[in-house]
């Protein structure tokens, strides 16, 4: 096999167990669900990934890929720190209450009080969308598009955990609470936060 297609099918098996995942649980998928997913057979899984939990790390960190580096390339290019932080809060949230990605990362905060290196993932995904958020109201503030009413660093972390709560709700299926609904919260707040009218429409 070469070695494009080893890392094929290794993105491949990320998949699987991404699917896995979702479909049984964080603690409860087990190496035959992921050889199911992927329509080989365990030895085949093994072959290249000797070790299951190592298969299930790769699989959270690319479902996480979404919360951070694909929200940092979104707004590369972009000059205005208001479009920017619109842009920001939109891409964080979850799509609908079925997003995979987001029900990937309900999956691994459950098992993240019984897993060191799960609780490790979240909280460097946290803290580098806390990172994200302080640097476009930094930028803002330099700039003089924003006038923080605090810290930015506070009002990043409130950004953050407004994100997760709403992002919860809208799994939960909240009867009035959606994607779009959850946004304009969250903008409520950082238009406070910053002092600018944040056109939504961005």
């Amino acid at each position: 096999m070469t070695r494009k297609g080893r890392a094929d099918r290794r993105l491949d098996l990320i998949a699987a167990a991404h699917r896995a995942i979702i479909r049984h649980g964080t603690e409860g998928v087990h190496l035959n669900h992921v050889a199911e997913e992927a329509g080989l057979t365990s030895g085949a899984v093994l072959y290249h990934y000797p070790r299951l939990s190592e298969l299930l790390v790769d699989a959270h960190h690319a479902g996480m890929e979404r919360f951070y580096e694909q929200r940092l390339k979104r707004i590369k290019g972009m000059r205005d720190p208001a479009e920017k932080l619109v842009v920001t809060v939109r891409s964080g949230l979850p799509h609908g209450p079925d997003d995979p990605d987001v029900r990937l990362l309900n999956e691994l905060g459950g098992a993240a009080p019984r897993n060191r290196m799960y609780a490790l993932l979240l909280t460097t995904l946290y803290d580098r969308q806390v990172s994200l958020y302080q640097s476009i109201l930094d930028t803002g503030a330099a700039l003089e598009t924003f006038t923080l009413s605090g810290d930015s660093l506070l009002i990043a972390r409130n950004l953050v955990a407004l994100e997760d709560a709403y992002g919860y709700r809208i799994t939960a299926r909240h009867p009035v609470i959606g994607p779009q609904e959850a946004a304009e919260l969250i903008l409520d707040y950082a238009r406070t936060a910053t002092n600018h009218p944040l056109n939504s429409s961005h």
